[in-house]
C-alpha cells in the first residue's frame, strides 16, 4: 500500500460568500491509496472557521502513514477505527483518508461503492444549487446563469427577507434558506411565517449551534422544518439533535469521511429524522462519493463542483432528476 497527498486549488465561477467567509478559490487535499496497481482516491477541503489547512492535513496524514501502509487494515471501516485517535482533532483529513480506503475497497471488490452499499442509484434526491450571499442583482443573476429546480440560498444579512422576495420574483423554483447561525430564534420564528408563504422548503441552521434554548423554540414555533448543519458535526450529536431539529445535514469531511457519516444517518432515521448530506465545495472526488450514498437521503446538497470554473477531477454527472455514474467500479472519479 502507498499513500501520497496532493494539494490543489479549485477556482470558483463566482466569490462565494456566507455569514462567517467569502473566497474565490478553494484549497483541496486530494489522498491517493495505490495497491497492486488499484488506486483509490479522496477528498477533504480546507476551512479556516474549523481551523483546517493544508499542512495540518498533511501533518496527521503523516502521522497515520504506518498504519495506512501496514498490513493491519482490510476494510475501511477497520482504517478509520485504526487511526481514530490520531485524527481526532482533523476529521477532515480522516475523511479524506476513508473515501480513498472505500474507492480502492470496492475497486478491488469490482463493483461500485452504492452496489456495496445496497443502495438504488435511481433513489437519489435532486440535489440544490447554492446562490451564495452578494447584492441582490447579482443574486439573481447568479440564479439566472443555471435555472435549478431547488436552489439552496445562503443568508445572514440585515436583509434576508428582501432578498429571497426579490429571487422569488424571478423563480418558481423550491428554495432553502441557510443562514449559517446568523439568527436569533426570535427572528428564525418571526422569518418562517413569510419564508413558508414564499415556497421556503426548510430553514438549514438558524442559530448558533450553541444556542439550545433557542433551538427549542425554534422547533416549537417555527412555521418551517429546521435542518442541523454546524450543530450536527460528529455521532453523537445526532441524538442531540433530536428534539431540536427536524433534521441533520451530514458534512462528509467535518464527521471524518463516510464510514461515520454512514451511521449517523442510519441513527436519524432511527430517531425518525429527516436525512441530508452537505458538501465543501468538492471537486468531483468528493462529490462523486456522496453521490454514492444519496440514496439514503431526504436532501442532498452535492452541488460543489458545479460552483467551480475548473474541475481538477472528473466523476458523476448531474442534471436536475438524474445522476449518471462513470463505467467502473469503486466511486468513479479520476484526477485530469
Amino acid at each position: 500500500m502507498n499513500l501520497q497527498v496532493l494539494v490543489k486549488e479549485l477556482p470558483l465561477k463566482h466569490t462565494f460568500t456566507i455569514a462567517h467567509q467569502s473566497r474565490d478559490s478553494q484549497e483541496t487535499v486530494i489522498v491517493r491509496l495505490e495497491e497492486d496497481g488499484i488506486i483509490g482516491l479522496g477528498e477533504a477541503t480546507t476551512n479556516p472557521f474549523y481551523g483546517i489547512t493544508v499542512d495540518n492535513m498533511k501533518s496527521s496524514l503523516a502521522s497515520a502513514r504506518s498504519i495506512i501502509e501496514s498490513s493491519l487494515w482490510e476494510t475501511p471501516e477497520q482504517l478509520w477505527s485504526l487511526t481514530k485517535s490520531i485524527f481526532f482533532a482533523n476529521p477532515f483529513a480522516q475523511c479524506a483518508l476513508d473515501m480513498a480506503a472505500w474507492d480502492l475497497y470496492t475497486k478491488k471488490k469490482g463493483i461500485k461503492l452504492y452496489e456495496y452499499l445496497n443502495l438504488d442509484p435511481n433513489q437519489i434526491p435532486t440535489t440544490n444549487f447554492t446562490i451564495g450571499i452578494d447584492t441582490i442583482d447579482k443574486m439573481v443573476a447568479k440564479m439566472k446563469e443555471v435555472e435549478w429546480p431547488i436552489y439552496k440560498i445562503k443568508l445572514g444579512t440585515d436583509h434576508d427577507l428582501d432578498i429571497i422576495r426579490e429571487l422569488r420574483r424571478h423563480s418558481d423554483a423550491v428554495f432553502r434558506i441557510d443562514a449559517n447561525c446568523a439568527w436569533t430564534a426570535a427572528q428564525a420564528i418571526e422569518y418562517s411565517d413569510e419564508l413558508q408563504q414564499l415556497n421556503v422548503e426548510f430553514m438549514e441552521q438558524p442559530l448558533a449551534k450553541n444556542d439550545l434554548e433557542g433551538m427549542k423554540e425554534v422547533y416549537q414555533y417555527s412555521k418551517l422544518p429546521v435542518i442541523a448543519d454546524e450543530s450536527c458535526i460528529i455521532e453523537s450529536d445526532v441524538k442531540k439533535c433530536h428534539g431540536l431539529f427536524h433534521g441533520i445535514n451530514v458534512k462528509l469531511v467535518k464527521a471524518g469521511g463516510i464510514t461515520p457519516g454512514l451511521r449517523m444517518l442510519h441513527e436519524a432515521k432511527r430517531l425518525g429524522m429527516k436525512t441530508m448530506v452537505g458538501c465543501m465545495t468538492e471537486s468531483s472526488i468528493g462529490i462523486s462519493a456522496i453521490a454514492h450514498i444519496a440514496p439514503l437521503l431526504d436532501y442532498v446538497d452535492m452541488d460543489g463542483a458545479m460552483l467551480l470554473s475548473q474541475d481538477i477531477a472528473s466523476g458523476v454527472n448531474i442534471i436536475p432528476g438524474k445522476v449518471t455514474f462513470p463505467d467502473g467500479p469503486g466511486i468513479g472519479a479520476s484526477l485530469k
